[in-house]
């Protein structure tokens, strides 16, 4: 079963497929351009000690987000019943 969480909610070695992006403007158009699409998978490699930046991988990279990008990314989840 999927279920929606927002990227900043994941915790290391959670996977996900981004659904939307819900920002505009400069953010949006700056999280478009390091690949956070719509259809992008993306999994969640470290979270700083204090729980900012995070650190994931999106199309083969490495990209480290802050929290508060990561909170306008909507992600869906497989989830297991």
């Amino acid at each position: 079963m999927k279920t929606e969480k927002k990227l900043s909610a994941f915790v290391a070695g959670e996977n996900g497929t981004v659904k939307s992006v819900a920002s505009e403007g400069r953010l949006r158009r700056r999280l478009f351009d390091m690949g956070i699409t719509p259809g992008a998978e993306i999994a969640m490699r470290k979270v700083a000690p204090l729980g900012d930046p995070i650190e994931v991988n999106v199309r083969g990279y490495e990209l480290t987000l802050r929290k508060s990008e990561a909170e306008c990314v909507v992600m869906s989840v497989e989830t297991a019943d």
